[in-house]
């Protein structure tokens, strides 16, 4: 397997995994048991640990190992489902750091091997699915910027574009011409069930269908009592069913609008509550402080947003500055540390607002033909997840195709 290509699996889609499984947030672990339920409809060429808390490659393994106790049942339903072995040798090490203000660090295994996958001669472009942090992404940009048409990315943002704001800025200022799926709010529409019918409810369906149904069956209940959250999932369903080279036609992914601008806001000093900013937009406090002789990127204080921190760099000639995302429309306030004085016990506030990523603005992000993010019509909302309904109306045909195959281990 790996960066390899037998001519039985040509027409099959190439995808990349990276993940934060095994940090804070233990649906990864769901979405890799349906993918690997679903491993013979792909060329997986990849599986990258990106966490930034105690997340490493032992998450995926252990994931591995059990889809492998499952394996003899599986196969006499899909035979060309993959060795576990061959899984074991594509999961690598990505980074374990946010990126700083520039937007990449150093390289990791995870972002080499981004870069040789997408360089390997193929008719067919990489499918880069993102479930956490794009850290590794943005480093295999910089590190090779030939790799920017040669892949495509599906990336889960939203509160993963909170923590990768860094990375994300790089992103779209470097590489605006990359082909990317930004979904910051429609992948809810896969795990928020208050319109499904009864029988499809997050609970109901693992009591049904999941439960104690085979080693993978059995270790779902670790993860959120076995209530079905996945909200990475909806990238790996992009690819099967649909058409993913159209990402503005419906898919069990999700269906976008495509996009020529991101949303980012840069206040010279504080904000206030008179302050409006686009939710899953890029917001930037600058400060002015004295001129030291450090590395540009040195954090020298943090901000308080929501009862989370968040670090804050010196660019040089005495100006420094922090980013942020916010996840969601809300009202926030924030409050800087420092030991430097002239940084320290800043106060403020702000407001963000649906839709994304709203009018255009000076401070925006200029972006290129590909770019895609969440529809804005308030029609397919699900409260104020904007998108979300372009996934949940596929719940029935999406879930019950996977009841099928849970049902394979049942026999």
């Amino acid at each position: 397997m790996g960066c390899a290509q037998s001519s039985s699996e040509i027409t099959k889609p190439r995808i990349l995994i990276s993940t934060d499984i095994g940090g804070t947030d233990p649906d990864d672990n769901q979405s890799m048991i349906h993918l690997l339920m679903y491993a013979n409809e792909f060329q997986i060429e990849g599986l990258v640990s990106t966490s930034f808390q105690t997340g490493t490659t032992d998450n995926i393994f252990e994931m591995i190992d059990l889809y492998e106790k499952d394996l003899p049942k599986l196969r006499a339903h899909a035979p060309d489902l993959p060795n576990p072995d061959a899984l074991r040798a594509l999961t690598k090490q990505g980074t374990t750091k946010e990126a700083p203000y520039k937007g990449y660090r150093e390289s990791s295994e995870g972002s080499d091997w981004i870069i040789k996958c997408a360089k390997k001669q193929s008719d067919q472009p990489l499918w880069v699915l993102v479930w956490g942090g794009i850290e590794d992404v943005a480093q295999a940009l910089h590190d090779a910027p030939e790799i920017e048409d040669k892949i495509r990315v599906y990336w889960i943002g939203g509160p993963n574009k909170k923590w990768g704001a860094n990375a994300y800025a790089y992103i779209a200022e470097k590489h605006p011409n990359l082909w990317m799926i930004e979904n910051n709010a429609t992948y809810r529409g896969w795990f928020m069930d208050s319109e499904s019918p009864k029988d499809l409810k997050a609970k109901v369906f693992f009591e049904n269908y999941i439960k104690n149904v085979g080693h993978m069956g059995t270790d779902f209940i670790n993860y959120y009592e076995g209530r079905i959250k996945m909200g990475d999932t909806p990238s790996l369903a992009y690819v099967m069913n649909g058409n993913p080279d159209d990402p503005t036609t419906e898919s069990w992914g999700g269906e976008f609008v495509k996009i020529n601008h991101s949303s980012r806001t840069i206040f010279q000093g504080n904000s206030s509550i008179a302050d409006t900013v686009v939710a899953y937009g890029i917001q930037e406090w600058h400060f002015k402080g004295p001129e030291l002789d450090i590395p540009q990127d040195s954090v020298c204080f943090t901000m308080e947003i929501s009862k989370q921190v968040w670090p804050g760099y010196y660019l040089g000639k005495g100006v420094y500055a922090t980013r942020y995302s916010s996840k969601k429309p809300e009202a926030a306030s924030y409050k800087t540390s420092s030991a430097i004085p002239e940084l320290d016990g800043h106060t403020g506030q702000y407001v963000s607002i649906k839709p994304w990523p709203g009018k255009k603005d000076k401070d925006d992000y200029v972006l290129g033909e590909n770019w895609y993010g969440d529809l804005p019509d308030e029609a397919l909302f699900l409260k104020d997840q904007q998108g979300a309904k372009t996934i949940s109306r596929h719940r029935e045909a999406f879930l019950m195709d996977w009841a099928k195959r849970w049902a394979w281990l049942n026999n």
